[in-house]
Parts: structure tokens; C-alpha cells; sequence
């Protein structure tokens, strides 16, 4: 099974910094929280580069 991103939307800030790292994979939503928009767009980008930088640790692979 592959592994797939999850972010914690109880932990996120909303920092954008997985946003502006990889903007195929994160978005932010209307309450300012990011989400995934596409797993399969992590080949575009470093997903992992994304969750080292999380400032809160909000996102994980599962």
C-alpha cells in the first residue's frame, strides 16, 4: 500500500510553508488550514522537505 500524507488540522497554524514547498500537494483551506489536494503530486515535489519544515509537526505520512 502506498504511503499517503495527512495533516493534523487540530496542530496546523496555517503557516503556508508546506504550501510554498510543494503548492500541487498542500492548499489552504477557507479557515486557514492546510490540506492535502493530491498525494499523487508528491513525485512533482519534496513532500518530506514539507514535513521537516512544519513548524508544528502537523503533517505525517501514513
Amino acid at each position: 500500500m502506498a504511503k499517503k500524507l495527512v495533516i493534523d488540522e487540530e496542530l496546523c497554524e496555517g503557516c503556508e510553508t508546506c504550501v510554498s514547498l510543494c503548492p500541487d500537494v498542500f492548499e489552504m483551506t477557507s479557515d486557514a488550514k492546510a490540506r492535502v489536494k493530491s498525494n499523487d503530486a508528491c513525485d512533482s515535489c519534496n513532500c518530506q522537505e514539507a514535513i521537516d519544515s512544519c513548524p508544528v509537526g502537523a503533517i505525517k505520512w501514513e
